[in-house]
């Protein structure tokens, strides 16, 4: 598997442990860069009362780096592409960003009581190594990596990215599990044919997912959509399909528990995968995207959408078009970030505390 480590894996040898000492650390816990910590059989993110936040390699949530996601439960990985946007680019900095900002998760979700890091084996195994001057090359090498995660029995959580990274990804999925389940949130369809001639780009990835029979499109969920369009009915193709579409104008000053008891309806058991666009949520929340559009969803309403999901068979998940440039604050990375550990949170065989 072709695969870029976000950074060379730290030692857990002596001449590392200077660089953990410090009077805080208490004298079970083993240095950073082992995998197990605190008791725990699975890897656990280190503790900010012991372990300084900035200390350590970027990565997802500080867990370890490793090589492959052999013998691995789930894994975080970078899809480090954005040559398929068509407005502002900058999504190829999303991986890195979000690795940093998640420094500010911690181990346990209080509010649902999921404890992801006592239930499975999950690592960061780096970043997929993209070309960027080439996207048809780039959906190849995107597809040949996450060919490998699936068939070890691996669950990826993805960081995008732009979107067209999901055609590949699914390519990869459907090979495996079949046409698989949808749970797509974004304040587009993402459905175009083509434009300037091109048919692979950010705003064609589920068009092609149809065509391939990625998709088994009467469990195929759109949340969150919205904005100006080209034509006067832009989510006709969607329904032809069978696709369900929840305009964000359907979802204003609103729950959406009751919205994703049905869709848990909808999706039954089989094979399930999410697709979260950061764009999907409203600019004043993350204004770190290429495509932003007004009127968007709500942090909490994106939670209810990801938590909503717990009882679904998911097979794997992105969170992609967080482009940092464009929010110097690092609150769209970090927003991208929980909704990852979310997500994290959501799979298959994660017990509750």
């Amino acid at each position: 598997m072709r695969l870029l480590l976000a950074a060379p894996r730290l030692l857990a040898s002596p001449a590392a442990a200077p660089l953990c000492h410090g009077p805080r650390l208490p004298p079970t816990a083993p240095c950073r860069g082992a995998s197990r910590r605190w008791g725990s059989s699975f890897n656990v993110p280190p503790s900010a009362e012991f372990v300084a936040r900035p200390v350590g390699i970027c990565s997802m949530l500080r867990l370890p780096v490793r090589a492959s996601a052999e013998g691995l439960d789930a894994a975080f990985v970078g899809v480090p592409l954005d040559t398929g946007t068509s407005n502002r680019p900058g999504a190829r900095f999303g991986p890195r960003q979000i690795r940093a900002e998640s420094a500010m998760v911690r181990r346990h979700n209080a509010s649902t009581g999921a404890a992801p890091f006592d239930s499975l084996l999950v690592a960061d195994v780096g970043d997929v190594n993209v070309n960027l001057y080439n996207l048809p090359a780039s959906c190849r090498l995107i597809r040949e990596a996450f060919q490998k995660i699936v068939a070890s029995g691996c669950v990826p959580l993805t960081l995008g990215g732009d979107h067209t990274i999901t055609y590949p990804i699914l390519q990869a999925m459907a090979e495996k599990h079949g046409p698989v389940g949808l749970v797509h949130v974004d304040a587009h369809t993402d459905t175009g044919d083509r434009a300037l001639g091109e048919k692979i780009y950010h705003g064609t990835p589920f068009r092609r997912c149809v065509d391939e029979g990625l998709l088994d499109c009467s469990r195929v969920v759109q949340i969150g959509i919205r904005g100006s369009s080209y034509a006067p009915d832009p989510y006709k193709y969607c329904r032809e399909q069978g696709f369900r579409v929840v305009l964000a104008e359907d979802c204003w000053f609103k729950s959406l528990v009751p919205l994703m008891a049905e869709v848990r309806q909808q999706l039954g058991a089989k094979p399930v995968y999410i697709s979260f666009d950061i764009d999907g949520l409203d600019p004043a929340y993350a204004p770190g995207t290429g495509t932003p559009e007004i009127a968007g969803l709500t942090p909490s309403q994106a939670l209810e959408i990801i938590r909503g999901c717990k009882g679904l068979n998911i097979v794997g998940c992105d969170l992609v078009e967080v482009a940092p440039m464009y929010d110097v604050s690092g609150n769209t990375a970090l927003l991208g970030a929980n909704l990852l550990f979310e997500m994290l949170c959501v799979l298959p065989g994660v017990k509750t505390m």
